[in-house]
């Protein structure tokens, strides 16, 4: 039996105690493929996100790139040597944090030329919550969007998407992140301790601005304060409310036509139009590390692992 590194729960008595654990490599099914990950994007949810049929012990993690070195007889559109990133849809046999994984055919995006595999595992999962934003916003040329703790990986890419679809963009973040968010787009940016932040806002957008995005969780509440009569605030983190004046609340959705628009969303990274910010990459090693710091919220852009 050949065996690999891997980062996740060795029993499930162990509930979320994450552990670096030697474990057989997958075997793939005829619709999969097996991908040597070369780097593993980080996720705050990464701890938690795991199938009820998992098999442990059981890697965690659902996003990153790699080369395919193994293809199922079914898997159509793939070779061995093909470089791929994708999100792996929490399957029973294992997650992406590990030397192997099993991915479905249907799950697969292909590297675009110039794209390195640490921008590629960290585009997955943050560019498919901006763009799932972007779309639940319904916006027009012109409107205006609040983004809600935006410094981190979704929303530096939805800062980027909104004035890419041309909506002005007003933003929160920690003051040593304004620069930052405004050299994204962002035509005023506020710190969202300073108690005076929704008046700030109001003092760009007197009637407020037409929807809010909001990332982290707590804010979709908050941003209502800023949201024009009848306007919209979208939800990535989950967060549910009670809404005034008219103000629709939702929470993003999934629609199949995103992973057309992810690839797209690649190709963009790849040439230069858009920036996938990394904030720091560790080595493979170091996962828990990794981890813990995403869980605290002060990433700037991703945090990527590195594998040898």
């Amino acid at each position: 039996m050949k065996m690999m590194k891997a980062i996740g729960i060795l029993h499930e008595a162990q509930s979320n105690d994450l552990t670096l654990m030697d474990i057989a490599i997958p075997t793939i099914n005829k619709n999969e493929v097996l991908v040597h990950m070369q780097a593993i994007g980080v996720g705050s949810h990464n701890r938690w996100f795991r199938p009820s049929n998992a098999k442990y012990p059981y890697p965690i993690g659902i996003e990153g790139a790699g080369t395919i070195v193994e293809i199922g007889e079914n898997v159509k559109n793939y070779i061995i040597g093909d470089q791929v990133l994708f999100i792996n849809n929490m399957q029973p046999k294992g997650g992406t944090w590990a030397n192997f994984s099993a991915i479905s055919e249907d799950a697969l995006i292909s590297m675009p030329n110039g794209l390195s595999f640490i921008d590629a595992a960290a585009l997955p999962v943050a560019g498919k919550a901006a763009l799932e934003g972007g779309k639940a916003l319904g916006l027009k040329t012109g409107d205006t969007v609040f983004i809600a703790g935006a410094s981190g990986a979704i929303g530096t890419l939805a800062i980027q998407l909104a004035v890419a679809d041309g909506y002005r963009v007003a933003s929160s973040a920690s003051e040593k992140n304004h620069a930052y968010m405004l050299s994204l787009g962002a035509e005023k940016v506020v710190d969202y301790v300073d108690e005076t932040w929704a008046e700030q806002v109001r003092l760009w957008m007197p009637d407020g601005v037409d929807a809010a995005l909001a990332i982290q969780p707590g804010t979709g509440v908050t941003s209502m304060k800023i949201v024009k009569d009848g306007g919209k605030v979208i939800t990535i983190s989950g967060d549910q409310f009670e809404t005034e004046r008219q103000i629709t609340a939702e929470q993003i959705k999934h629609h199949p036509e995103i992973q057309r628009k992810l690839i797209t969303l690649a190709t963009e990274v790849a040439d230069g139009h858009i920036r996938i910010i990394v904030e720091q990459v560790y080595p493979f090693e170091q996962g828990l590390e990794a981890l813990k710091k995403v869980e605290a919220r002060h990433a700037q852009g991703k945090i990527v692992l590195k594998m040898e």
